[in-house]
């Protein structure tokens, strides 16, 4: 008799692809722990790889990307807080205006 194939549903693959992404281990490694064959692994792992996901750790190229985006995030901070001054200043004007314009005439 045949050897009966495993089947795996979609969350699972996910979860532990995220899983192998959170781990220093190699991917053989992994292929034991889990009982899963490493060209399955493999395979899963170019389907449902999420690069974000990966730990920071032994790639420079990824830490520079998020040192720049998080220097991009806190320019565009920045930038919405002066603008959040300004309208606070202009709505100030605009109500001090009403206030006076309002008033009735004697």
């Amino acid at each position: 008799m045949g050897e009966q194939r495993q089947r795996y549903n979609e969350e699972f693959k996910r979860q532990t692809v995220r899983f192998v992404q959170e781990q220093t281990k190699s991917l053989s490694d992994l292929s034991e722990e889990l009982n899963i064959p490493k060209s399955t692994l493999s395979q899963w792992m170019t389907q449902y790889r999420q690069f974000e996901k990966e730990p920071v750790v032994n790639h420079p190229e990824k830490i520079k990307l998020l040192e720049q985006s998080l220097k991009d995030a806190e320019l565009e901070n920045r930038r919405k807080e002066r603008e959040l001054e300004d309208m606070k200043e202009e709505l100030a004007i605009l109500k001090k205006a009403l206030h006076i314009f309002s008033k009735a005439k004697n």
